[in-house]
């Protein structure tokens, strides 16, 4: 920590997120694929400085880049509503979202005009494009970082603060799951989590060079009742407090949600 704060004080004209990527070359903190984890050292600097134990330069917020806003779709007409089978859109293709294609700025379109939580991509993350097999774009799947602590699924997994250390990368979170309000195919939101779950982990691996071996959700249980993950053979390991990840002080409430995991095939 001495020499933390003293190399930090020694840099003065640094901004923090020079901080972060110099202290990753300074301890060569990288990623399975070689990559500064700058990310993860943001998150370890600024607990450090919530705690008191360093100190870091203002935030320079005319340099702090703007979030991005989802594309558009010119003359976007939504499609009536189509009733069909499971049968009849068989066989369902995941088209993995690649960054810059015509695949990304619809799936990015929907996601942000039809998921109650909108389109919001941050960190290691993989995208899906939920296609039928003549064609028709049926919804949207999007896996992200799992989250850094949660009671519940930490008790469930068994999980004790090294354990937790340790495993977390083996675990990513399904942050949206969206099928598409003018579709409707019984059974088709289960069948999509079964088959994802047989391939995300080669997929994952491809792209960050790490594979997985666990799948969590949050579902907000005031909108949703779980029954497309219970029926796809998740687990629910059981609730959150009511607190989001923001939540630094223990005083901002939100919606408690049910835990889901799933265990991938091995």
């Amino acid at each position: 920590m001495e020499w933390l704060r003293g190399w930090i004080e020694a840099n003065p004209d640094w901004s923090r997120k020079r901080i972060a990527r110099e202290l990753c070359e300074a301890w060569d903190w990288r990623d399975e694929r070689g990559r500064l984890k700058d990310f993860a050292a943001r998150s370890l600097l600024l607990k450090l400085a919530e705690r008191g134990r360093i100190g870091l330069p203002a935030l320079r917020e005319n340099q702090r880049r703007p979030r991005p806003t989802a594309p558009t779709l010119a003359d976007w007409v939504e499609p009536p509503l189509r009733a069909s089978s499971l049968a009849e859109v068989a066989p369902v293709e995941l088209v993995r979202v690649e960054a810059a294609t015509a695949e990304q700025r619809r799936w990015a379109f929907y996601l942000e005009r039809y998921h109650y939580l909108g389109w919001r991509v941050v960190g290691e993350n993989l995208g899906y494009l939920i296609r039928a097999a003549d064609g028709r774009e049926l919804g949207c799947l999007l896996f992200g970082a799992a989250a850094w602590r949660c009671g519940a699924r930490d008790r469930w997994l068994g999980w004790d603060e090294s354990t937790r250390r340790r495993d977390l990368p083996k675990v990513v979170n399904n942050t949206r799951f969206l099928i598409l309000p003018w579709v409707r195919v019984p059974h088709l939101a289960s069948h999509v989590l079964g088959r994802v779950a047989r391939r995300i982990d080669g997929d994952w691996r491809r792209k960050y060079g790490h594979g997985l071996e666990w799948l969590e959700t949050f579902v907000d249980t005031e909108r949703f009742t779980g029954t497309c993950y219970r029926a796809a053979n998740w687990k629910l390991a059981g609730f959150t407090a009511g607190r989001s990840r923001q939540d630094r002080h223990h005083r901002l409430e939100v919606p408690r949600k049910a835990v889901w995991l799933c265990r991938l095939p091995s």
